[in-house]
């Protein structure tokens, strides 16, 4: 039942942490096979998340550190270098009402500058900005997963968004200091 409940939570942590498709599902794996071993050292002193979270972090720098020992190339990461030959822009969906090939156009644009300024992020501000705009978490459960003090959380969440600002303003054409 656990699985099922968090699956898709940690799936979407690990995807932001790896990068690398092929990779998530088994760190996503291994990460409650540790879960289902560790249960009986949990003590309830935090939310359930919060522990399982620590365990998928924890597991997925193991396989990233194990990755650049023994590096490896997957399907997903040779399919992404290769096929795209064509400048050619593919049709992915079809238009729905209201919208035009413009807009399509702009919020594809939003949506990759934002996840470019999102990855050139340090860790900590994208880890911080992850939790509280992806995952939804309060202040204080980012605090206690990040394991320091919810002024610091504060400090870092508004340093991430400032710096997304930054990089969105050219596109949505705000001025310094405002915001869109």
């Amino acid at each position: 039942m656990l699985v099922v409940k968090y699956q898709r939570r940690i799936e979407r942590l690990l995807a932001r942490m790896v990068r690398d498709v092929d990779l998530i599902d088994d760190i996503a794996q291994e990460t409650f096979i540790r879960a289902y071993r560790a249960l009986p050292t949990f003590r309830g002193e935090s939310a359930f998340y919060t522990w399982l979270y620590r365990i998928a972090v924890n597991t997925a720098k193991k396989a990233l550190i194990g990755l650049q020992k023994d590096p490896l190339l997957t399907e997903a990461a040779l399919s992404s270098s290769s096929d795209d030959d064509d400048d050619a822009p593919r049709v992915e969906q079809t238009l729905t009402d209201g919208e035009t090939p413009e807009s399509v156009l702009a919020s594809r644009q939003i949506a990759e500058t934002v996840n470019a300024a999102i990855e050139a992020l340090s860790y900590d501000l994208r880890q911080a900005i992850t939790l509280r705009e992806i995952e939804g978490l309060s202040y204080e459960e980012i605090s206690e997963m990040m394991n320091c003090p919810i002024g610091t959380v504060r400090s870092r969440i508004f340093r991430a968004r400032e710096a997304i600002a930054t990089k969105l303003r050219p596109l949505l054409d705000t001025k310094q200091g405002e915001r869109w």
